[in-house]
């Protein structure tokens, strides 16, 4: 069964958001040093179940969060997705050293993410 790995929170002031959600539920930031502004959030430590994920800048302005499911293969899902009434909205990307990852939009308008570990991905 495919899992909810990460998940992507949108906001319009980054810096607000960070410090909103350390302050308000004591998670760990990081930013990440790619050429986004993109905040890694550590929401706690095993054995405790739970996701970590990231708050990035809204190209819109508009409050979204994304979950990013992993998958075997980004190819394979992304054409699950639109044989059964789906879209690709952003396709296939690499992140370096982590892996692909490929945004979806389902029947009902909602945003998804899909991503493939590979840390050989350039």
């Amino acid at each position: 069964m495919n899992h909810v790995v990460h998940f992507e929170l949108g906001a319009v002031n980054t810096a607000r958001a960070v410090e909103f959600y350390k302050n308000v539920f004591g998670w760990e930031a990081q930013q990440w040093g790619g050429p986004q502004e993109y905040w890694l959030m550590k929401t706690g430590s095993a054995p405790e179940p739970g996701i970590d994920g990231a708050i990035l800048r809204n190209k819109d302005s508009a409050p979204r969060t994304v979950n990013s499911i992993g998958v075997s293969s980004v190819d394979e899902y992304a054409t699950r997705v639109q044989s059964h009434g789906g879209k690709v909205v952003v396709p296939k990307m690499s992140i370096p050293n982590v892996g692909y990852v490929a945004y979806c939009q389902d029947t009902e308008g909602n945003i998804i993410g899909l991503f493939q570990a590979d840390g050989s991905a350039t």
